[in-house]
């Protein structure tokens, strides 16, 4: 008689992960199915020259004892393993401009981040300080950001519908600084009068609160994770990748079916990967045309071309900060909407973070949009360590003429860049959608629309009663949305209140 399960959960990502470990923890028992060779989705890390670079985690916020994410860790029994290093507290995060010698710091702690951001723009200090309240104000109304239980979270439509590069404007006539402040957008791919304020404040309020690297990668997350589900008895499988989810005559998912025949059995089921892709894979129940149509035609934010650098030994000095380059400040919320002939308008740089830092960088990532119609040539092509595929030519050959623009601009911000590589190595929408499933292979999940607040709103219930979802195109996207996803996910099974009283009842007894 075949094994039956409690919970089964596709996919192994971040979302996955943490519905896997609360779960557990209320004696379920959990079935995790992936189908990569890595768990961990956005987590992944990958080794080249003996340098680690992270796919999607170049750092995360809120880890200081009391903050949000520390608190959602130490339940989750990962918060005191992390191996993390401090970015710098007077600048995490610089916004700069090819036409500006200046670079504009983005500090640690809110008095702290207005003081730094004051000295270059003095007359200013009171649009500074009404951002960073205003920020905090909307990330206040979010009971789940501050590990509360208020089973009614926000619902004020107002509050939705604030557009994020209007409130920007109404603070400042100075245009220097409302590029400054919207700098950093492409941690949710902002779009000019549509991404809503409060997709700009969750994803940036927590950087200001702490923000650190990840010593080694990003994929000590999952492997902590894994580790500690593991240990609550979860069972984790890789190669597996479903692609049927059968329902039964009553109209609920009775099992799945992966690609190598295998069928796993259980009462509920949680799916952790691209909505899109999960609708597609269920057979046997009729979904409304109308629930069908919305999640099918839901807006995907960009995707990313993703250039890794190793550099020469003691060539770079390492920097424990960002930077978030635009050719101009007009640039700064369209550089996803590029021309080809000006591609790219702007990108972000990071530094891979390692244990035995001497002080110079063994590796940078750098990040700019690429629109997924121009890799559309290629899709029918499918490429990872587990499924090995050869794009062709051609392909090669646009990776390299991308690269070489893309060192190009680098060049302008390091001049000396060139002489300091010693290889690079490329990821293109295609190589996010293989590996992390999205259809598209999208940054962030669905686009939020301030002027629809609810279009791309997805509940973690389907329609299906016994088939949820989560990810990051539930609730918000990030290591701390995310995380909140999953507790929203686990809350229609267990409550909200009775989980989230839990989590902060494990806090006080490490107080």
């Amino acid at each position: 008689m075949q094994e039956e399960f409690d919970i089964i959960i596709i996919g192994s990502g971040l979302g996955g992960l943490v519905c896997a470990n609360i779960l557990a923890r209320e004696g379920k028992k959990v079935l995790v199915l992936e189908k990569n060779q890595q768990f961990g989705g956005n987590l992944q890390t990958f080794s080249r020259d003996k340098v680690i670079f992270d796919t999607g985690v170049h750092y995360i916020g809120g880890l200081l004892p009391g903050q949000n994410l520390h608190k959602y860790f130490h339940y989750l029994g990962i918060a005191d393993k992390l191996k993390l290093q401090r970015m710098n507290p007077d600048g995490y995060d610089f916004v700069t401009f090819d036409d500006d010698e200046n670079e504009y710091p983005y500090a640690q702690g809110t008095e702290n981040f207005v003081k730094q951001l004051t000295k270059f723009f003095p007359e200013e200090e009171n649009a500074i300080w009404q951002y960073v309240e205003k920020m905090k104000e909307i990330c206040e109304s979010f009971p789940l950001y501050k590990v509360e239980a208020n089973e009614n979270p926000v619902s004020n439509e107002n509050l939705m519908s604030l557009k994020a590069s209007e409130v920007i404007n109404e603070l400042t006539e100075n245009p220097k600084l409302r590029a400054v402040l919207a700098g950093t957008n492409f941690l949710y791919a902002g779009i000019e009068n549509k991404t809503p304020f409060y997709v700009h404040s969750l994803s940036i309020n927590s950087y200001i609160e702490s923000a650190w690297r990840c010593v080694n990668g990003g994929s000590q997350i999952s492997k902590l994770l894994i580790k500690e589900i593991r240990k609550l008895g979860v069972t984790v499988l890789k190669h597996k990748k479903v692609v049927s989810i059968s329902a039964n005559d009553l109209g609920e998912v009775e099992f799945v079916k992966t690609s190598d025949g295998a069928i796993y059995r259980g009462k509920e089921f949680i799916s952790n990967i691209d909505p899109k892709i999960t609708l597609k894979l269920i057979e046997n129940f009729h979904l409304r045309k109308s629930y069908l149509k919305r999640i099918s035609e839901a807006e995907d934010t960009v995707s990313s071309f993703s250039l890794y650098i190793t550099l020469k030994p003691n060539s770079f000095p390492y920097l424990k900060h960002n930077y978030y380059h635009f050719k101009n400040e007009a640039n700064v919320w369209t550089s996803a909407d590029y021309e080809e002939k000006n591609w790219p308008e702007g990108y972000m740089v990071s530094f891979s973070a390692k244990s035995d830092n001497n002080g110079f960088a063994d590796g940078i990532s750098v990040l700019t949009y690429m629109q997924y119609d121009e890799v559309e040539k290629w899709k029918d092509s499918f490429n990872t360590v587990a499924e090995k595929d050869d794009r062709g030519a051609e392909y090669e050959k646009f990776k390299a003429k991308k690269t070489e623009i893309l060192l190009n601009e680098l060049e302008k911000k390091f001049p000396n860049i060139r002489d300091c590589i010693q290889s690079t190595y490329v990821a293109t929408p295609l190589t996010y959608r293989d590996y992390i499933g999205s259809s598209t292979g999208c940054m962030y999940g669905f686009a939020k629309d301030a002027d629809f607040p609810m279009r791309n709103y997805l509940s973690p219930r389907t329609k299906i009663k016994n088939l949820f979802l989560t990810g990051q195109s539930i609730s918000m996207h990030g290591i701390l949305g995310v995380t909140i996803g999953a507790v929203l996910t686990c809350s229609e099974l267990i409550g909200r209140k009775y989980l989230v009283d839990k989590i902060n009842s494990a806090y006080k007894e490490l107080r």
